[in-house]
């Protein structure tokens, strides 16, 4: 006890005497609030995806929205609507409550999922179903997925694999950085770097191309099946949020 004891007072002093003699100890990197509107492309389809990132005690709170615009509002009906709650750690994102509706696709669905750690169990209901699921290793829902990717990103590269819960199913995700390239959006010019990801033998691919000046925000978001490109969203907006942090819904 004694010898924990002065290795945490050594670390301590060693951290005041750089600070004093000008070195800056690194902070771990964090996500900024902020709230991101991008112009999407469904087929022939044509709509808006707003994402918004706020920090409430002790995590953030994340909200994306999707919704026809124009003509594409008398061909489709209904929005997607998700949100996610996390926490963040020595691991990344810990993701505790995820909620989902939609009611644009094909068949309506309803998600929400609750997360325990403690247990290493998740709860939840899909489509009125109960659902109950074991947790081995971090596994991200679909919206805190992304901001897990940009923090990894902001820590020096995504990992090769992730498990992600899709309403009751659970996904690995196969991982690649697929290089670097200048990507030109609504909002601006990027050196972006390419983020691709699919479940295992799967024809449909996510490719996220992330701006470094944007702490590895997607700027363009691309999904391709069976080779066509099937989805494509380009940032419109970016508006960093500096908010009061509030505590968590219950």
């Amino acid at each position: 006890m004694c010898v924990r004891t002065f290795a945490n007072t050594k670390k301590i002093a060693t951290t005041l005497l750089l600070a004093l003699s000008g070195i800056a100890v690194q902070a771990a990197p964090t996500l900024t609030p902020h709230k991101a509107r991008y112009d999407v492309s469904i087929s022939i389809l044509k709509g808006t995806l707003t994402a918004e990132v706020t920090e409430a005690a002790p995590g953030f709170m994340a909200n994306s929205v999707i919704e026809p615009t124009g003509m594409a509002r008398m061909l489709a009906r209904g929005v997607i609507q998700e949100s996610s709650y996390f926490l963040l750690d020595s691991e990344g994102v810990k993701p505790e409550q995820y909620r989902s509706i939609d009611t644009l696709s094909s068949e309506d669905q309803i998600v929400s999922l609750d997360f325990n750690w403690r247990e290493h169990s998740v709860k939840g209901i899909v489509n009125d179903e109960e659902f109950n699921g074991e947790l081995e290793g971090r596994v991200h829902d679909r919206l805190s997925i992304q901001y897990e990717l940009m923090l990894d990103l902001m820590n020096g590269g995504a990992e090769d694999r992730y498990l992600m819960l899709d309403a009751d199913e659970l996904k690995l995700l196969e991982v690649r950085n697929v290089g670097s390239r200048e990507v030109v959006v609504p909002f601006g010019k990027f050196e972006a770097v390419g983020i691709q990801h699919n479940k295992k033998n799967s024809s449909r691919i996510t490719t996220l191309w992330c701006a470094r000046e944007l702490d590895y925000l997607p700027v363009v978001i691309e999904q391709h099946r069976d080779g066509k490109l099937r989805v494509r969203a380009v940032l419109r907006e970016y508006v960093p949020v500096t908010t009061i942090p509030v505590a968590a819904k219950e």
